[in-house]
């Protein structure tokens, strides 16, 4: 089994001018917890190589990795096959009471949608939603506080959407861009204390 090459991968993207170029080297079983969630569909589907790739890179690296579906914004339930979403949810008050604190938690989503998608109940384009997604995200967040969101759109873009400057503060300014800078600095915040 193999995991992320971190140094590997750094110099090489250097080397090929900024182009990710993923390495991986022998696993050294990290026993550290992670749950992932993906934001999946829509405005998500130009970064969906970058997100593969990222996937594909800290499931080689964890040996405790769960990993969920949703689109847009958490609300009450997410999903593991992508295919059956529909028919297959897990409600996430399931993953707060199935999964301890001690669980890091990575967003992956460019945070791009209506505003009201977020703060309002009836605001998921996709099913009546009881409660704002809002609610939903600080459910998790108030469980597991050790957690990140990582936005893979470009961060200069990132200033001309009003719902990743709410999801930004909703997650604490802990929202960081799917580059290798900004994945340093995420691993960083996850690694401290609370």
């Amino acid at each position: 089994s193999y995991e992320l090459d971190v140094p590997g991968t750094i110099r090489e993207t250097a080397r090929k001018g900024g182009l990710l170029d993923i390495h991986m080297a022998p696993e050294r079983h990290n026993a550290v917890k992670v749950l992932m969630f993906f934001d999946v569909g829509g405005s998500m589907d130009p970064y969906i190589k970058e997100t593969q790739e990222l996937f594909s890179a800290v499931h080689s690296e964890f040996k405790y990795l769960e990993y969920f579906y949703f689109h847009n914004c958490v609300y009450e339930s997410v999903w593991r096959d992508n295919a059956r979403r529909r028919e297959q949810t897990i409600p996430v008050w399931d993953i707060i009471h199935r999964f301890g604190p001690d669980y890091k938690v990575i967003f992956v989503g460019d945070a791009t949608m209506g505003p009201y998608e977020i703060t309002y109940p009836g605001g998921s384009v996709e099913h009546w939603n009881e409660e704002p997604g809002v609610a939903w995200m600080e459910r998790l967040l108030n469980h597991f506080s050790s957690a990140v969101w990582l936005n893979p759109q470009p961060q200069q873009h990132w200033q001309y959407y009003h719902s990743v400057g709410i999801m930004h503060d909703i997650m604490n300014q802990r929202m960081f861009p799917l580059t290798l800078d900004g994945l340093s600095d995420a691993i960083a915040r996850l690694s401290r204390p609370g």
